[in-house]
């Protein structure tokens, strides 16, 4: 997995790549770099495409997301963005398709020309643990930075249960800031940010 706690259902996806460190003004962990990560295994090509959040697929991954998350939080710390706020004009959602099957999702949300989102990162069950949110992530990356984006932001949760989702946004830098956009301060949230302009490609 607007940031959604989908942002944590990607448990069991990291790669535990390393991180480089270069001097910034900001100070960001950064990989040495994304592109490499975004290619696919020997073991299978995986296809990433735009999705207009219409196919029955999509829908359903969509659904279980949304579900999966109620029990994790109060419904005011639950950010999740349903399927008509997928379909918004300011949100691009990616589909990761292994021939016909669907192996995960996620979704870039506009907050400013500069500045966006990571919503709705979700993997479908049977391709757990097999790096699908990594790549998605990846990808999404240079997508975002390819659109004139300098900055990317998410919120995840607190508690222990989001602690992959946090490892993995840290593997690619991202690293804790206040909250930003819409949100306010909140016990169940955690927000994370980096500056891509400044991760090298």
């Amino acid at each position: 997995m607007h940031s959604l706690r989908s942002d944590s259902l990607w448990h069991g996806c990291l790669l535990n790549l390393p991180l480089t460190r270069r001097s910034s003004g900001r100070g960001l962990a950064v990989p040495p770099s994304f592109v490499a990560r975004q290619q696919p295994s020997e073991e299978a090509t995986l296809d990433i495409r735009v999705d207009d959040v219409r196919s029955q697929e999509v829908i359903e991954l969509i659904r279980e997301h949304l579900e999966s998350m109620a029990p994790t939080a109060p419904p005011e710390s639950r950010h999740a963005l349903d399927l008509d706020g997928l379909r918004g004009p300011d949100v691009t959602l990616w589909a990761m398709w292994d021939g016909a099957e669907l192996a995960g999702i996620g979704a870039l949300k506009r907050l400013s020309q500069t500045h966006a989102e990571i919503k709705s990162m979700k993997t479908a069950k049977p391709y757990l643990r097999r790096g699908v949110a990594s790549r998605l992530l990846s990808h999404m990356m240079h997508e975002a930075k390819s659109r004139g984006y300098s900055r990317l932001s998410l919120e995840t949760g607190s508690m222990e249960y989001f602690q992959p989702a946090r490892a993995l946004y840290a593997s690619f830098g991202f690293a804790p800031c206040a909250p930003f956009g819409d949100y306010l301060e909140d016990p169940n949230s955690v927000f994370m940010t980096i500056y891509i302009d400044e991760v090298s490609a």
